[in-house]
Formats: C-alpha cells, structure tokens, sequence
C-alpha cells in the first residue's frame, strides 16, 4: 500500500511537471509564485517532497488547470481543450 502510495505521488509530481512544460513555465517561475527556491520546487516535481493540499491548489491556479487535471494528466484532453495541437 505504502509503494502503491508513493507511485502516485510520484505521478501527480510528473504531470504537473508536464503541464508546466506545456505552459513554457520555467522551475524558477513557479517557485517564485510559490516563494519558495527553484530547489524546493525541483523537488517537489522530481516526487521527493510531499506536496500539501494547499501547495497543490496553489500549483494548479498558476498553472491555470483545474487540480484534477493534475491528478490525472491525459496530454490529449489537456491539448484539445486548450484548442492547441502541441
């Protein structure tokens, strides 16, 4: 269960990486609009710090998604609701 646990976390971590690649956000952007360092932050998408509740609803406003879409990131949805083909 504890393994299963960790996977996922380690899933949320990727997609909003992925999402901030999408929006050609930088590390150090969205750790400034957190006020935490490019460090702290590359860690939370690299799945090596827990992310809060709140740090997640935060991530998911910068990041302009709703947090499900963090959750569960599918490119082909996320693309063609933003009407992109990227």
């Amino acid at each position: 269960m504890k393994e299963k646990l960790k996977q996922e976390m380690k899933e949320v971590a990727s997609n909003i990486r992925k999402v901030r690649e999408f929006r050609n956000y930088t590390q150090d952007y969205l750790a400034a609009k957190l006020e935490i360092s490019q460090n702290a932050y590359s860690k939370i998408e690299l799945g090596y710090s827990k992310i809060t509740l709140d740090r997640l609803f935060h991530i998911a406003l910068i990041l302009e998604v709703q947090v499900t879409e963090l959750l569960y990131f599918e490119k082909e949805n996320f693309t063609s609701k933003l009407g992109t083909n990227a």
